[in-house]
């Protein structure tokens, strides 16, 4: 009887332990699936200047379906037509990014790339995000209450510009006073618009790890996006994916907060071929995510 208990203790815990663990590796695995991972930071960072049509090429062949688009002033003239390749070839181009500068950026008006950006994706007919970036002089020399009205104006303004070009507007932390989360949905909540919401990127946020937790559950219902990076607290800003000390329980936070968005994989090296730096970080995740 006594060896019947003892046994029956331990099917129990046993039970309780294969019933409870799979619960967030299923979470894990639906996150980290290869269908709902976006590549960013491949078009300018990429030391072989692939041509639209190489660079969809290359996402075919490490089995990436989207990606999010970065560009420069050179990039303009093939913009159109990366759109077009992609869209034949089943990729989904799921975010355009755009910055804004203070001294060519203002509500209702916009510099003449960010302008021809937005005419070449409205004629295009692709419906994507949009990922906003202000740099830091777009919030110089305003109080609190100048800096947050700013951004409202700004994103309004952007909203209004795109129609329904875009399907949402993604903030993009990217340091300064922008950078954070916090002030970012002081914007995002003062718009009240279910377009507007946050992208989160790991690369910028090595200030904020301590506060990651507090910051995942206040940014949860606004997240459109997470990128993320090796992650370590002396840096550098850009580490592949599993040879930090911090991304691990980052991810793992991330995971318990219900977060079900893409998740973004980078090259951002000027210096290295984008396809050589994307599958490094694919395989880093893959490897991180059996301990998830």
């Amino acid at each position: 009887m006594k060896r019947f208990m003892i046994w029956s203790c331990g099917l129990m815990i046993g039970v309780l332990l294969t019933t409870s663990a799979p619960a967030q590796s299923k979470a894990a695995r639906q996150l980290f699936d290869q269908r709902n991972l976006m590549a960013w930071c491949i078009v300018p960072f990429d030391s072989q200047n692939r041509t639209p049509e190489q660079r969809i090429e290359m996402l075919k062949e490490l089995g990436l379906s989207q990606y999010a688009y970065d560009w420069r002033h050179q990039h303009l003239d093939t913009f159109a037509s990366e759109i077009a390749i992609a869209q034949k070839n089943h990729v989904n181009m799921s975010a355009v990014w755009i910055w804004i500068d203070r001294d060519s950026d203002k509500p209702g008006h916009l510099s003449e790339d960010n302008e021809r950006m937005l005419d070449i994706l409205k004629n295009s007919g692709l419906k994507t995000q949009l990922w906003v970036g202000f740099n830091h002089n777009f919030f110089d020399g305003v109080d609190e209450t100048g800096k947050i009205n700013a951004g409202i104006e700004m994103v309004k303004y952007l909203r209004e510009r795109t129609g329904t070009v875009t399907t949402k507007i993604g903030l993009y932390n990217h340091g300064d006073w922008f950078g954070n989360p916090m002030n970012q949905l002081k914007i995002v909540k003062s718009l009240n618009d279910p377009r507007v919401g946050i992208v989160y990127n790991f690369h910028h946020a090595h200030a904020q790890i301590d506060e990651f937790p507090a910051l995942v559950l206040a940014m949860n219902a606004y997240l459109l996006a997470v990128n993320i990076d090796g992650m370590k607290r002396e840096g550098p800003q850009i580490l592949p994916v599993g040879s930090g000390d911090e991304e691990k329980g980052m991810l793992e936070t991330l995971i318990k907060s219900g977060y079900k968005g893409p998740i973004g994989i980078l090259c951002h090296i000027e210096t290295e071929d984008a396809a050589v730096a994307l599958k490094r970080n694919l395989d880093g995740l893959k490897s991180l995510a059996k301990a998830l």
